[in-house]
């Protein structure tokens, strides 16, 4: 049984939730390259994601307002990389052995570098590398960097992020 993973036998005798002991996470994460996950924007995924971070923007909602501002279709906030970033934290997440356990992974400080607007029809890459695994006061501290790729292989975002692993103390 892997951290991350419930089983029907991770009860006990009684019906009794139990749950794995976290793993430690393993310093050879770092330097780790994580299988692309792939997303094809979608028109009302954006306009969804406009009105949920309030935006006014037309060129978020109107496909008209966005064509005639020279963008193919609806432009995505600048924002919207969480998208394709939480995609790819859940599919590191789910590796087996790599010793986070979900509950207790906090995201920390985040920059990112957006080299072109992602637009509707877009179909993203997004490849995660774990650059650093430090360890301080009982807990992991990991640097992510998340690049986004259209199809044709350019770049388009570039995020790097740290994120905590909290120890069973904090």
């Amino acid at each position: 049984m892997s951290c991350c993973t419930s089983t029907a036998n991770d009860t006990d005798k009684s019906g009794r939730w139990r749950y794995a002991l976290p793993m430690p996470v393993s310093p050879t994460l770092a330097g780790r390259v994580f299988h692309p996950t792939n997303y094809l924007v979608g028109r009302e995924k954006i306009r969804d994601f406009a009105r949920a971070i309030r935006s006014s923007n037309p060129l978020h909602v109107d496909v008209d307002a966005a064509r005639a501002a020279g963008f193919a279709d609806v432009v995505a906030p600048t924002t919207f990389t969480s998208v394709m970033q939480g995609k790819a934290i859940l599919t590191m997440l789910d590796t087996p052995g790599i010793g986070l356990t979900p509950s207790r992974v906090v995201h920390g400080s985040e920059k990112i570098e957006h080299h072109r607007p992602i637009v509707a029809g877009d179909d993203l890459a997004t490849t995660l590398t774990i650059t650093d695994v430090t360890e301080r006061a009982g807990s992991e501290f990991l640097t992510a960097v998340f690049e986004i790729r259209d199809a044709s292989g350019a770049s388009v975002a570039t995020i790097t992020s740290t994120l905590l692993h909290r120890g069973e103390d904090a």
